[in-house]
């Protein structure tokens, strides 16, 4: 029988509480949803008003996994929804707007991915991402040189630049805008992203193909893009273990000289939110927000 719980007067069917997602340390489906609910008030803030994405994973991240901007069958009529444009005509996308939908999206086993806009003004980007990826034998340590680097260059601009894990191998970088069309948005971060790579030399590429990142860090620009999105911050990812996307501090990003110190695991999101507050919440200030370039 499937529990049914009450989430501010919505009540939500949760199922398969005791099964193993995470082989690795055996984190349960019930654990996740403690999760979620654990840090709903920083997660809600970055979900809040941008349609999302997910990455579902119901067996696990070793199991199969389905990406859909698209609403999830059987989603409850309460759950906000806005008119999203593609590339292929409008859709409607879910808006995680309130703890009752997060629970719902949560018992679907979901990594939560956002694009740089909010619903109301699709293609006006309020922040800027680079998705620093290491290619083999490169490692988050190596993306740490690279976002150091990114910060005080972005400085240089007048723009503040937040990391986060990626939840995976790498890191990301946020910068709160003014609000800007994403295409002069990705323009720019394409200008640093080749710069970065001139700075490095050999050591990172802003170029895609695959066979020139061995060694080397891709700092990818492309999350820019109106039609792209990136793991929200505090979502869990499907990895091998309840790694979370998480933001750190810069101390921790200059401080990094193994990957494992920047590996933030989902039974440490709520000690370090307690420590450091909620690191991010600079990004939905508007008077943190910069002009682009």
């Amino acid at each position: 029988m499937t529990p049914i719980t009450e989430v501010e007067g919505r009540r939500i069917a949760l199922s398969n509480l005791e099964k193993v997602l995470y082989p690795r340390g055996g984190f349960t489906k019930a654990e996740m949803l403690h999760y979620y609910a654990t840090v709903s008030g920083p997660l809600l803030a970055q979900l809040r008003d941008r349609p999302v994405s997910f990455l579902r994973f119901p067996d696990g991240p070793e199991g199969q996994r389905f990406f859909s901007k698209n609403l999830p069958p059987g989603t409850p009529e309460w759950v906000s929804t806005a008119e999203v444009p593609h590339a292929e005509g409008p859709t409607r996308q879910v808006l995680v707007q309130d703890l009752a939908t997060l629970m719902w999206a949560a018992n679907l086993v979901t990594e939560f991915h956002t694009p740089q806009w909010r619903a109301d003004a699709p293609g006006v980007a309020d922040r800027l991402v680079f998705d620093l990826d290491p290619g083999a034998p490169a490692t988050v340590v190596d993306c740490c040189e690279m976002a150091l680097w990114l910060r005080e260059r972005m400085g240089e601009d007048g723009l503040e630049a937040f990391a986060k894990t990626s939840g995976s191998k790498g890191l990301h970088l946020l910068v709160p805008l003014e609000p800007a069309p994403s295409k002069q948005v990705t323009a720019y971060a394409r200008g640093l992203a080749v710069q970065a790579g001139r700075a490095l030399a050999g050591r990172a590429t802003h170029l895609m193909k695959r066979s020139l990142r061995p060694g080397k860090v891709f700092v990818d620009f492309s999350q820019n893009a109106a039609a792209k999105t990136t793991a929200t911050p505090y979502t869990l990812r499907a990895v091998a273990e309840p790694a979370v996307s998480a933001p750190v501090t810069w101390d921790e990003v200059a401080a990094c000289r193994d990957p494992s110190e920047l590996v933030v695991t989902a039974q440490e999101v709520p000690a370090r939110l307690e420590a450091h507050g909620d690191l991010l919440a600079p990004l939905m200030d508007p008077q943190r927000a910069r002009p682009l370039p």
